[in-house]
């Protein structure tokens, strides 16, 4: 692979990663759980860990509750709020979401949905515009005093459209729910705080900011509301299994320059600008979706993504999975989406979400960079494109 421009999906291990997790992964390996020295040498390393994720969110230490991924937080944010205020005889059993999350809480939330006749809940699903973001006055209608919980993504994975999440959770606050949001793709890519969020819950991923895969992480707040989804001593009982230390490790050290890169994302913004100009210019008929509508001001979006549809002369959709099998031979790497989804039939629920038809979803590739991305990375991909428009057009 000479190309990798599929960050959004997952992103290399940092040298200083790797470095960091070899001395657990060989000599040091004892559990965490275990009083003898080696127990306690680890119980320690994933304690310093534990900081530095919870440091890259402003939040303290003993509120970070690591996972074995981003689904599972995802999943014990929105079961874990749910089945506490059930266990209290809350009436609050209803789920606000929005129509273009990670499969892993869309997918939850319409299990729950059809779960009604059981268990009760309620799950409103709100629509966005043709740029990928949540109407507040829609959500500001569809809380209520039985709501317990709003989860709105912080930035979406196919597009990089940013939500307004601290408006969002104000809206949630103001009728009593609680706040989640997924930022597995924000952090890192932009500043993520909880606080000027005013999240109650926030989930992260080691693999999207030079991590290991294998390790998530679920911000919950001091306070909240909360049942674990598997149970165990560990975790400050919250999580049980034994912790994944050398991926625990790992997941410290990306948060410690996830921290630093979030400073200064200028280099990636203006990468990914020239090379959405550059497609946009070089292939007639394609176009950015989520881009700003009618030229009225800048969209927001995460500064490496760029989604792109394309379509020939005559203004009809081009499959999208044929350009990215020839990309891939020609060894740049890029997406039609969602990784979790790639191997389905169907067009992107995200897209189609926006406006979309299946046929101009099914013509889109998205585009992610890295900070390790460079303008020969892009050049390359500003090469091939217009080989293949040309053979296309043959």
């Amino acid at each position: 692979m000479t190309v990798y421009l599929d960050n959004n999906a997952t992103t290399p291990l940092a040298p200083e990663v790797r470095e960091a997790m070899l001395p657990h992964l060989f000599g040091q390996f004892g559990n965490p759980s275990s009083p003898h020295a080696a127990g306690m040498a680890a119980k320690q390393a994933v304690g310093e860990a534990r900081g530095r994720v919870a440091a890259l969110i402003g939040a303290r230490s003993a509120e970070i509750l690591f996972t074995a991924s981003a689904t599972e937080a995802n999943h014990t944010a929105l079961l874990g709020v749910l089945r506490a205020l059930a266990d209290q005889d809350s009436d609050r059993r209803h789920l606000v979401t929005t129509a273009v999350e990670h499969p892993s809480t869309l997918m939850l939330a319409r299990d729950l949905a059809r779960d009604f006749e059981r268990q009760g809940w309620r799950v409103t699903v709100l629509p966005v515009d043709a740029a990928g973001t949540i109407d507040l006055d829609a959500l500001a209608a569809a809380v209520t005093d039985e709501t317990a919980l709003v989860s709105v993504m912080w930035a979406n994975n196919e597009t990089g459209a940013v939500m307004p999440v601290a408006a969002a959770a104000a809206i949630a606050k103001a009728r009593g729910a609680l706040f989640h949001t997924d930022a597995v793709q924000a952090a890192g890519r932009l500043p993520v705080g909880v606080d000027a969020a005013g999240a109650d819950l926030l989930t992260l991923s080691a693999h999207k900011m030079h991590g290991p895969k294998g390790v998530g992480a679920l911000y919950i707040r001091k306070g909240t509301p909360f049942a674990p989804l598997i149970h165990g001593h560990q975790e400050r009982n919250r999580r049980g299994g034994t912790e994944n230390v050398p991926a625990i490790v790992g997941f410290g050290v990306a948060a410690d320059l996830a921290r630093a890169a979030v400073l200064d994302t200028s280099g990636i913004a203006a990468l990914r600008d020239r090379l959405e100009q550059g497609i946009l210019a070089r292939w007639p008929g394609a176009g950015v979706n989520g881009a700003p509508i009618n030229g009225m001001g800048a969209a927001a979006r995460l500064p490496n993504t760029s989604n792109i549809r394309f379509a020939d002369a005559q203004g009809r959709p081009v499959e999208a999975e044929e350009l990215l099998m020839r990309l891939d031979r020609a060894g740049i790497a890029v997406s039609m989406g969602a990784a979790c989804a790639s191997g389905g039939q169907e067009p992107s629920h995200v897209l189609t979400a926006m406006g979309l038809t299946a046929a101009e979803a099914a013509a889109s590739l998205r585009f992610s960079l890295s900070r390790y991305t460079t303008q020969d990375d892009v050049d390359a991909v500003l090469t091939e494109l217009p080989a293949l428009h040309a053979r296309l057009a043959a």
